[in-house]
């Protein structure tokens, strides 16, 4: 909520509350009265007004505590208030004592400055790391428990790219996730994800350890990144490898390179050169705006970063031991015995740890 946030730094907690409040009642009768004649204006407007929805509710909530809990008070200290009555109004008091401060701990969180590609969409690469076959298998695994993440939280799961090893691995796999604050839940997920099992070619039935690496972007729009032809060589061929037999008569595979950067993405999958463009210039824009963004970040924090939020694809951040079912998430030393439930998608209870653990670091840098 950036409009709000110097205010909140400037201010009391409960002016900062009041000033929230004041703003969105400002924002109330400016759509009231149509928002002025600017279509874009009032969607602007629209959307500031339903982002500080949750949080006027909660200051709502909190002010309803308060003036309980004052109530609760006067009556308690009153020597005319019977037994029965002050002894309930002492158990009230004293829950309203613990609740209190768990609101205003809320509402903290909420105010918290936003990261504005939060809302956005997400493009997920996994990669095969060290471990050969193996490591391919685990990539396509991982892939697989992202898209069913994806399916239980009702997002569309759209694959771009899968080259596969022929063994029902992949060498690495990209898809588009599509849905209401995508990246914010998924990008803690970039880094290196290791596992610790015995492979099935394996006789002796010894542990293998092998890794996948698995980047997060936030999809980027064209007014996000602004790309110039001139900076692009774009270099077209015919396809192949497994999944290209089909395809492989006509150049239809798009390598582009951005020059200034180095960045360069190569796509294959569609028979249409135009699609496979297409595809190759979505991953391309996210992958410029999300190493703006780390910049941007780094100089904003002096090079200091949360490991958690710092997407460091070099860093290792979990284990899957297979053997003993375990899950360890090695930045917040979160530990869960459901591996079976987290590689069918159930990530939830991982990605809310590392949420809290980031909202706790922000609270920290501002105390």
């Amino acid at each position: 909520m950036p409009p709000l946030w110097p205010y909140i730094t400037s201010m009391s907690f409960q002016e900062s509350l009041d000033r929230v409040l004041e703003h969105h009642a400002e924002l109330e009768s400016q759509l009231a009265a149509g928002g002025g004649e600017d279509p874009a204006k009032f969607a602007e407007l629209s959307k500031e007004y339903s982002d500080m929805e949750p949080v006027v509710i909660a200051i709502r909530e909190l002010r309803e505590a308060e003036n309980e809990s004052g109530d609760l008070a006067e009556l308690i200290a009153d020597p005319d208030t019977d037994g029965e009555m002050r002894e309930m109004a002492e158990a009230e008091f004293s829950e309203l004592k613990e609740k209190v401060p768990e609101l205003e701990k809320k509402l903290q969180i909420l105010l918290l400055p936003r990261d504005k590609a939060d809302a956005k969409n997400a493009i997920l690469e996994v990669r095969a790391g060290t471990g050969g076959d193996e490591a391919a298998l685990f990539a396509a695994e991982l892939f697989r428990m992202y898209q069913r993440f994806a399916e239980e939280h009702g997002w569309k799961f759209e694959t771009m790219l899968v080259n596969e090893t022929g063994i029902g691995g992949y060498k690495e796999a990209t898809a588009t996730i599509i849905g209401r604050n995508v990246f914010s839940r998924l990008k803690y997920e970039s880094g290196v994800h290791r596992v610790q099992r015995v492979p099935e070619t394996e006789s002796g039935g010894r542990i293998h350890t092998s890794a996948a690496t698995v980047a997060v972007l936030p999809e980027a729009e064209e007014v996000d990144v602004d790309i110039v032809e001139s900076d692009l060589r774009i270099d077209v061929y015919r396809s192949s490898g497994p999944g290209g037999q089909s395809v492989n008569t006509t150049d239809s595979a798009v390598r582009i390179t951005h020059l200034p950067t180095g960045v360069v993405v190569a796509i294959q999958d569609e028979k249409s050169q135009h699609k496979n463009k297409a595809k190759a210039m979505k991953i391309l824009r996210s992958r410029i705006y999300e190493a703006e963004r780390e910049r941007v970040d780094s100089e904003r924090a002096a090079d200091r970063r949360s490991q958690v939020g710092s997407g460091d694809r070099s860093e290792r951040i979990r284990t899957y031991n297979f053997p003993q079912g375990r899950l360890t998430d090695h930045r917040i030393n979160l530990t869960l015995y459901k591996l079976d439930r987290v590689m069918e998608g159930d990530l939830d209870e991982v990605i809310d740890a590392l949420t809290t653990h980031h909202h706790a670091e922000q609270l920290a840098d501002l105390g």
